[in-house]
């Protein structure tokens, strides 16, 4: 891998991380696709491409992640459970963080090691585009994420945490859960956004401290350099208009451009990886 390769593949994190067609599964079938060596540097630049969008969501999100820092703390008083504001929002997303961390702590290896191929990836594209298609067609989406009770934050961090499977998608999975509770598409958006927060830090500290004990070369912390920028910039970018096309627009086209995707991907490994 080349510094040619981190930038293409920090351009496709930044902008599929946020949009709802999984960045881990762009990731795969980019390698694969142009025929790069994925194992070479693997899931460790993954997550480095990851934190890359970490740190563009903290700087879009930076005043609510503020004001959840100076909440921080009064969590333990009353009251346990804020009607409204940063406390609230805090709460909330610790409740929905606790299925990836229990996931992440039994599974990603295993998960890592079985199915990171584009097969699974394009399976689960197709799945999560009909879910999508059927999420537009049914239920009344009119809630604000800080309606959510302890109890969905869980179901959407649930969710979220299916999203270790590639191709699933960590946006596409949260923001669907959040539109069958009822949550408009934006709100859904935001909470899914700001949930991802302590998932992608966590990834990046377990990768971080194995490449504590591999090492890096210069040339390979390079390229994790490249592609962190790059993801970060881009990334930057996808959250900001992102947000604003939800505001009149649906995910029907997210969900026909996965299915177009997963269509190419079987077509591909039926004639024989090219």
């Amino acid at each position: 891998m080349g510094y040619f390769e981190a930038i293409v593949l920090g351009t496709v994190q930044g902008l599929t991380e946020f949009l709802p067609v999984s960045s881990s599964a762009h990731l795969i079938l980019a390698r694969a696709l142009l025929g790069w060596d994925a194992d070479q540097l693997g899931m460790a630049f993954d997550v480095a491409c990851h934190v890359g969008t970490l740190l563009a969501v903290v700087a879009f999100f930076r005043s609510d992640l503020l004001a959840m820092a100076a909440a921080a703390p009064g969590l333990f008083r009353k009251p346990w459970w804020p009607a409204d504001g940063p406390g609230r929002q805090m709460r909330l997303i610790a409740f929905g963080s606790v299925p990836v961390v229990v996931a992440g702590l039994l599974l990603a290896g295993r998960i890592e090691e079985a199915l990171r191929t584009p097969l699974v990836a394009a399976c689960s594209l197709l799945v999560v585009a009909v879910l999508f298609l059927i999420v537009e067609r049914v239920g009344i989406r009119t809630r604000e994420e800080r309606s959510l009770t302890a109890g969905e934050a869980v179901v959407i961090g649930a969710a979220q945490a299916m999203a270790l499977v590639p191709g699933v998608s960590r946006s596409g999975a949260t923001m669907t859960a959040g539109m069958f509770m009822g949550l408009r598409r934006d709100a859904a958006a935001r909470f899914s956004f700001l949930l991802g927060v302590p998932a992608i830090l966590g990834a990046a500290l377990h990768e971080g401290l194995h490449l504590l004990k591999t090492g890096l070369t210069a040339e390979q912390a390079g390229i994790f350099l490249v592609g962190m920028t790059v993801s970060a910039v881009v990334g930057y970018a996808t959250v900001k208009y992102f947000l604003k096309y939800l505001a009149s627009h649906t995910l029907s086209v997210f969900a026909w451009y996965r299915i177009a995707l997963a269509a190419i991907t079987f077509g591909w490994l039926v004639n024989g990886r090219g």
